[in-house]
């Protein structure tokens, strides 16, 4: 069995992406790292080639601006990648820049992708997510962040990314999957407040395109706030060992009252059935759990 890894990134210094530990956190798990680099305005290919590892290909993209709305231009760049990989793969496993997998999940993940190899209908695995915000102490326990996304998928030419990549289809079709048994930490809300605000207006740039600079989202806003949730809880385990330098390097303070919730009447309701019964009601599904 032959896994390869693959992930999109640009500008990663100017918008402190966590992307080596992206890769550094499932190198031991797959068996080549394709890293398509787009043209940046940074450091970006010198902090990947940092990483220094044999399993690392690094290959390069130029992004299309006229794909600047929906996110069309990340699925877009992530098919272009998922091609880059070894025609002898099994199975391809997407990270994205601001996610992170915990080392325990290693041994895991792959006897899941082994378990699962012969059978065909299986078209790629699930993982569980755990969302981080503001710090590295919080993360969210609402509807409002996805709790089941695909990561590993088939190495097969019909399976696209879906949308903006947060997801993947065959030939337009949800994937049939099984669970992975592991989470993937994302960290994607985890910045300094000014660090927060540059990122947010980069990404506008990929939903928002069609507006001019003065009408994106936060144009004029100064400094991020926190205070945008509806619902989060103190995080109690372990972060990722690759986390760790990161994680010391914390500069900034958000303190946060999770006792607080902002929900509609609907929105708790749904909250309060989820916590009860463990179910989250009415949930969009990318995907068809065998």
């Amino acid at each position: 069995m032959k896994i390869a890894g693959f992930t999109i990134v640009r500008n990663a210094v100017l918008n402190d992406y966590p992307v080596v530990e992206a890769i550094m956190s499932i190198l031991p798990v797959v068996d080549e790292m394709v890293v398509s680099i787009g043209d940046s305005d940074d450091e970006t290919e010198a902090l990947i080639r940092s990483i220094n590892s044999p399993k690392l290909r690094i290959v390069h993209s130029t992004w299309d601006p006229a794909l600047r709305k929906g996110g069309t231009v990340l699925a877009v760049e992530t098919n272009k990648a998922f091609q880059q990989i070894s025609p002898d793969a099994d199975w391809a496993f997407y990270i994205q820049a601001d996610e992170v997998v915990h080392e325990q999940y290693h041994a895991g993940i792959r006897a899941a992708a082994q378990r699962h190899l012969a059978d065909k209908r299986v078209e790629g695995l699930l993982f569980k997510y755990l969302h981080f915000y503001g710090t590295f102490d919080y993360v969210g326990d609402s509807r409002r962040w996805y709790g089941h996304e695909v990561r590993i998928i088939r190495n097969d030419p019909t399976i696209t990314a879906f949308k903006d990549a947060q997801g993947f289809r065959r030939n337009g079709e949800k994937l049939h999957v099984k669970p992975a048994d592991a989470f993937v930490y994302h960290y994607g809300w985890v910045k300094n407040p000014k660090q927060m605000l540059q990122k947010m207006k980069h990404i506008n740039q990929f939903w928002h395109g069609d507006l001019p600079p003065e009408q994106q989202p936060l144009a004029t806003t100064e400094v991020f706030n926190f205070d945008d949730f509806d619902s989060l809880e103190r995080f109690s385990g372990t972060h990722p060992r690759v986390m760790a330098a990161r994680i010391a390097r914390l500069n900034w303070q958000v303190d946060i009252d999770v006792t607080q919730k902002h929900f509609s009447f609907k929105g708790r309701l749904l909250y309060w059935v989820e916590k009860a019964t463990g179910k989250r009601l009415f949930e969009f599904k990318n995907y068809k759990l065998l």
